[in-house]
Formats: structure tokens, sequence, C-alpha cells
């Protein structure tokens, strides 16, 4: 059965709204800015800025106002509690099954707060495995987390198709082992050189639409 590998935040779910809602109420609980809630957006850079340095920032800006329990309480739980999975992603993620597809998750991040998203949404009993970096010690784009999800389903790399919403970790990552790619743009141009995905989609139900049509296009 052909594989295919999907990203977690802000490909399978809208981890940045799920997080922003946490922030949101984080900072009405202790009587902080509304307003400041665009700087935490850019601070948070969709995840990828170490909760340490986030710890940090926030105590600097407004130290005993913001409880260091309640700051790691935010960071540690990271919108995992909000997440929702789209009814398309969750009937593009059944099609693709019902075509004898493989699917599984690979994700950076923290493991519990991965596999809480997991099973939040209900994916844990759609798709038929998933890897995280911090469970295995491997992140994307490197080639180990990519061969270890391949691996946890059984399944070899060869023919399998990536989808995610990073270019850096997962289209390069999916590139380098010259795997083909769908990347969810959300309506972002493309601006790498030296590597482009295989196709371009907007959403992530039609970017999985696009790798099933795609792989059976090219059977």
């Amino acid at each position: 059965m052909p594989l295919l590998m999907l990203d977690l935040d802000n490909t399978l779910i809208d981890r940045d709204a799920a997080f922003l809602a946490s922030a949101r109420a984080f900072l009405a609980e202790h009587r902080l800015p509304a307003a400041d809630l665009g700087w935490i957006a850019e601070l948070d850079a969709g995840g990828y800025t170490p909760d340490d340095r986030m710890a940090a920032a926030i105590a600097d800006r407004y130290g005993s106002s913001a409880p260091t329990s309640a700051v790691d309480a935010l960071l540690h739980n990271g919108g995992a509690d909000l997440v929702v999975l789209a009814e398309s992603t969750r009937r593009a993620l059944a099609r693709a099954r019902a075509d004898g597809w493989t699917c599984v998750i690979v994700t950076n991040g923290a493991t519990v707060q991965q596999e809480a998203k997991i099973r939040r949404t209900g994916l844990d009993r759609i798709v038929q495995g998933w890897v995280v970096s911090e469970a295995i010690g491997h992140k994307k784009p490197g080639p180990e987390i990519f061969r270890a999800a391949a691996e946890a389903v059984g399944h070899p790399l060869s023919g399998a198709w990536m989808v995610g919403d990073s270019a850096h970790a997962d289209i390069a990552g999916a590139h380098a082992l010259g795997l083909r790619s769908v990347w969810v743009s959300a309506g972002r141009p493309w601006a790498q050189d030296a590597y482009r995905p295989t196709l371009v989609a907007e959403d992530v139900a039609t970017a999985i639409g696009h790798a099933v049509g795609g792989a059976t296009a090219q059977r």
C-alpha cells in the first residue's frame, strides 16, 4: 500500500489558532493587555520559538503579573486542549484510507503535547501511526524521522508522499530523500529556489487529494 506522511501542526490541525486562543485566555485571566496577543503571536513564530525563550520573554514583559506557573501551563499545553480536526480533513483522510493508503503523522514537538492533540482530535483512530521528534530524538527535516515514520507502520519509504505546511521541515526533508510532496500553502507564495514541492495546495484536504491523485496518475 502507498505511504502518506502528514505533518500535524498547521497542516492536519490549526495549531496557531488553538495556541492563540489559549494565549488570549491567559492574558484575560491575568488582566494583561488584550492587544498583546499580536506580540505573543510574533514571539511564538508558529511554535518554532523554544519554550525557554518564550518563558523568558513573557517574564521580562510582565514580571510578577504573569505567574511562572501560569506561563509554564500555557507553554506546556500549547493549545492542545483546543485543537479541532476539520470535517473536510477527516473526510480526505478517510478517502485515502479507503483507497488503500497507509497514513502516518510525522511531527516535531514535545511528545505529551503532540500526542494530546492527536488523541483529542481523534486522529489516533484515523491514521495508522505517528512519530514525534522528542520521542525518537530526531527532528524534521532530518532523514531519520521520516525513516522512523515508515518503520512505525511497517512500510518502505519508496513511493511515499509527504504533506506539510513547512517549506524547511516538510518539503526540504522530503526533497532530500527523493520523496514526492505537497506543500500546504495557506495562500503563501513559494519562496525557495533550491527545491520545490511536487504539488501545491491551499489546504490540507486538497493536498491529500493531490497526493492520492498524483500517485495514481504516476502508476
